[in-house]
């Protein structure tokens, strides 16, 4: 658990690009295990159901952390945000709340991912001085 907190961008990162591949990948999975399916309610696998939703707290700890440590606050909000609309899309999709494309479960994964790799190239104290807010 260590690991993710000093690695927060990096796991952050694939955590929303696996979310984005999650996405993508589902419809497939799906057709696929439909031939194989002997009644309907083998279909989509609970693992496979809730990957989502694994993955959603995956980056929400990397959120946390990456936030708490970024140097530009820009980030923090940029970051959150990111984390926030995905969740709703999310949710929303879990629930079939609204209609929304995928596209924005596609975008808003892509740019969490796109933020903590910025943040991590960008955004660290190289020093010890340095104190997260003070650039």
């Amino acid at each position: 658990m260590r690991l993710l907190f000093e690695k927060s961008d990096i796991f952050g990162a694939i955590a929303g690009l696996l979310c984005m591949v999650h996405c993508i990948l589902t419809p497939f999975v799906i057709f696929a295990l439909q031939a194989y399916a002997v009644n309907a309610y083998e279909i989509n696998p609970f693992w496979w159901q809730n990957l989502d939703f694994i993955l959603l707290l995956i980056s929400l700890i990397s959120v946390a952390y990456s936030a708490k440590n970024s140097s530009k606050k820009i980030m923090k909000v940029a970051l959150w945000s990111c984390w926030a609309i995905l969740s709703i899309l999310i949710l929303n999709e879990k629930f079939h709340l609204l209609s929304f494309p995928e596209t924005g479960t596609y975008i808003s994964s892509l740019s969490l991912a796109g933020f903590h790799v910025y943040n991590l190239k960008y955004c660290q104290c190289a020093s010890c001085e340095c104190t997260p807010d003070n650039k």
